[in-house]
């Protein structure tokens, strides 16, 4: 069955180019041209996937992706023409996985797609735990202490690869290199964005972090023990 793709923005012509160069790129594309019309083929078609404009009518983008993540872990990447941090970072504190910046050729988007597509199903069976984390590669599952965690694709992937060596200080660039799969020159503020998020779920209290840690200066680590 072809991965499904819901594309989402009021410029017809953006929606109609992306189609035919997902569709030929062997995915199944389904549309929306406002952020009502989104929920209601999110609900009617199940999408592997939403490639979201930030600008809708009806409802903006960040409108349906925090009703997006109140419901599904379902990848979502933002379109938009908004070139200042703190947007872009708003943006990613929704709960978007990625975001591409417009005007942006075809081939980056469908580049951006299948990245995002890997990180959200993963490649690995191997169980990592530290402390009261256990994290499953292969169910694609965080527990603390035993509960469930619900995890976007981008949390899960920062969480694992801090995980496989815990104690280790990364820079937010490394971080950013390795759960994108190629260097990402330019965005390394999005990691704390991600981070903050990660930590208000797993975190027994978000403000005095015990299992990420920040390491001024630097980077991140994950505590050896899985605290402080």
């Amino acid at each position: 069955m072809a991965t499904r793709i819901l594309v989402v923005d009021d410029e017809p012509w953006v929606v109609q180019s992306v189609r035919s160069y997902l569709e030929a790129a062997h995915f199944e594309v389904v549309t929306a041209y406002d952020g009502k019309e989104a929920m209601a083929q999110f609900d009617a078609h199940a999408p592997d996937l939403i490639i979201l404009d930030w600008m809708l009518p009806e409802m903006d983008g960040l409108a349906v992706a925090q009703q997006l993540r109140k419901r599904s872990k379902v990848p979502i990447i933002m379109l938009t023409a908004r070139i200042d941090e703190d947007d872009r970072v708003a943006g990613l504190e929704t709960g978007a996985d990625d975001y591409v910046i417009k005007p942006f050729s075809a081939r980056e988007l469908e580049a951006r797609v299948r990245a995002v597509l890997r990180r959200s199903k993963g490649e690995t069976s191997s169980i990592l735990e530290v402390g009261p984390v256990l994290l499953d590669h292969e169910q694609r599952q965080v527990h603390i202490s035993g509960s469930l965690i619900e995890l976007t694709a981008m949390e899960f992937d920062l969480l694992a690869f801090l995980m496989a060596q815990p104690g280790r200080v990364f820079t937010r660039l490394e971080l950013l290199e390795a759960v994108r799969g190629d260097a990402y020159g330019g965005f390394e503020r999005s990691v704390d964005s991600h981070i903050k998020r990660l930590r208000q779920k797993i975190e027994p209290d978000p403000q005095t972090p015990s299992l990420i840690l920040t390491v001024f200066g630097v980077g991140y680590k994950l505590a050896k023990e899985g605290s402080a």
